[in-house]
């Protein structure tokens, strides 16, 4: 990627941040979670691995085609798993957007179309606001005596984490969209 490096430095640090908790989350006891979460760490590890600035390291061709053809095969599975959960749509977009950002960079050009780059952006910047909505804490009516009787959830099992993972991973997706 192309950019200022220190940046570039952080955001591969937030997607390999991102991508080691997506591992932990896959020893979830529910299947569709570890499903889920396998997903989106090879998301984060990917897009970890295409941030780094290229200052450091220039990718040959190849590499970025094989990073294409990985991302491909993950947008078919997400296709796939769509079937049975929305949520999957959001991953075959990101995915795809991996495979668009992977084939810019198998060109040389740096730059992909202006209207494909702008939907991308579009949409992204609509899944980081909505992402971000749906962290902010609401006051549940009853609940001042605390969690007492609740079941405290692993780190495999933490619904707010694994959507702040996400918020993340869509917040890292526009910062490589920009640099595009």
């Amino acid at each position: 990627m192309h950019g200022p490096v220190s940046a570039l430095w952080l955001l591969v640090a937030l997607c390999a941040a991102t991508g080691a908790y997506c591992l932990l989350r896959m020893r979830s006891s529910v299947e569709e979670q570890r499903r889920t979460a396998g997903g989106e760490a090879l998301m984060g590890f990917g897009m970890a691995a295409m941030a780094v600035p290229a200052a450091v390291l220039t990718p040959p061709r190849w590499a970025w085609l094989a990073c294409a053809a990985v991302f491909g095969i993950a947008a078919l599975q997400a296709l796939w798993a769509a079937r049975a959960d929305r949520h999957h749509l959001h991953h075959l977009v990101g995915a795809s957007a991996m495979v668009y950002m992977a084939a810019v960079m198998a060109g040389g050009t740096h730059s992909g179309p202006p209207v494909l780059t702008g939907t991308l952006l579009a949409y992204f910047t609509g899944y980081v606001l909505w992402t971000g909505t749906r962290l902010v804490p609401i006051a549940v009516a009853g609940s001042e005596g605390g969690t007492r009787g609740a079941r405290t959830a692993g780190l495999a099992d933490r619904p707010e984490l694994a959507q702040a993972c996400r918020l993340s991973m869509g917040i890292g997706m526009l910062a490589m969209l920009l640099t595009i």
